[in-house]
């Protein structure tokens, strides 16, 4: 009897080691399947960055001459990194963007850092009915808040100014949601401890709130500047003025009258100054913004 139970024993540990062996197999088979998904998505992903900074190393003679594209050259050269700042007034529209990106940031964070401190935590008449009529302005189409803001730009006398392009852009319905909701994740104990203590509201936003909060306002603000550096349809429409273009509307004003619509490689050079910065500052910064976004997303 003891042999048989052994034996039985044994048989039983091998079974278990087999269905091991097999579910590990079938781990290790899905984790191949997975991760050559992801690496062909990563090379769809990432193609047209490497196709743009290649054409942009390219001299025009090699780039008309290939009458079949080439995935490397030969003979690199930056000329028309330098042809970027030289034939066109690029570095003015890069000025242009980045006074615009910092001014617009900046007043936003302020607007809405406030307005969602009073919605989170100040107590007033309608204050539920007034949330709920900022969020219902997420359902109306861009296009109508453009034609709107033009014809009160163009009324007001700002078209071709930084005051023209900065106004419409200075509040936002989802950030301004995003950080209410973070600042509802504050324990109300703290702020009656405060309150006891005589602070103030604006010393508590400031001296506590802003400070926990800091994930997500990282996150509003790389979200803000990215999306101000890739503004193009408010600028192209309230701006004719050269003096004033950012780099979006900047860029279809080199290709008409820079580079011509034939010195690809030279527009290639401008498409990586432009976009370098908003890469670079992803890169640095997307532990936080998913950081804020997450934090941002739940309650409780």
């Amino acid at each position: 009897m003891a042999e048989e139970r052994g034996k039985q024993v044994v048989k039983n540990e091998s079974g278990e080691q087999k269905v091991r062996s097999q579910r590990k197999g079938r781990m290790s088979a899905a984790g191949i399947v997975t991760y050559a998904l992801l690496g062909v998505w990563a090379l769809v992903v990432l193609f047209p960055f490497y196709w743009m900074i290649l054409t942009s190393i390219k001299s025009y003679s090699a780039y008309n001459g290939e009458y079949i594209p080439k995935l490397y050259t030969l003979s690199p050269t930056l000329q028309n990194y330098a042809d970027a700042f030289t034939a066109v007034p690029l570095g003015r529209y890069l000025c242009n963007t980045l006074l615009f990106t910092v001014l617009t940031t900046f007043i936003m964070l302020a607007v809405i850092v406030l307005a969602a401190f009073a919605f989170a935590r100040l107590e007033f008449r309608g204050k539920n009915a007034v949330f709920v009529l900022f969020l219902s302005m997420m359902m109306i189409p861009n296009e109508l808040v453009v034609i709107t803001n033009f014809i009160t730009v163009t009324n007001l006398d700002l078209r071709n100014t930084f005051a023209g392009l900065i106004l419409p852009s200075v509040t936002s319905v989802f950030y301004l949601y995003l950080l209410k909701e973070n600042f509802e994740q504050i324990p109300d104990n703290l702020y009656y401890a405060a309150k006891v203590d005589g602070t103030s509201d604006l010393r508590y936003l400031f001296r506590v709130m802003i400070p926990i909060a800091r994930p997500t306002l990282v996150t509003v603000t790389i979200l803000k500047v990215i999306e101000c550096w890739n503004s193009y349809v408010w600028p192209r429409l309230i701006t004719d003025d050269a003096d004033y273009f950012l780099v979006s509307n900047g860029i279809q004003e080199i290709r008409e009258n820079g580079f011509g619509r034939e010195n690809i490689p030279a527009m290639m050079a401008a498409v990586v100054v432009i976009s370098a910065p908003l890469i670079v500052l992803f890169l640095l910064f997307r532990d936080k913004v998913m950081e804020g976004v997450s934090r941002g997303g739940t309650k409780g």
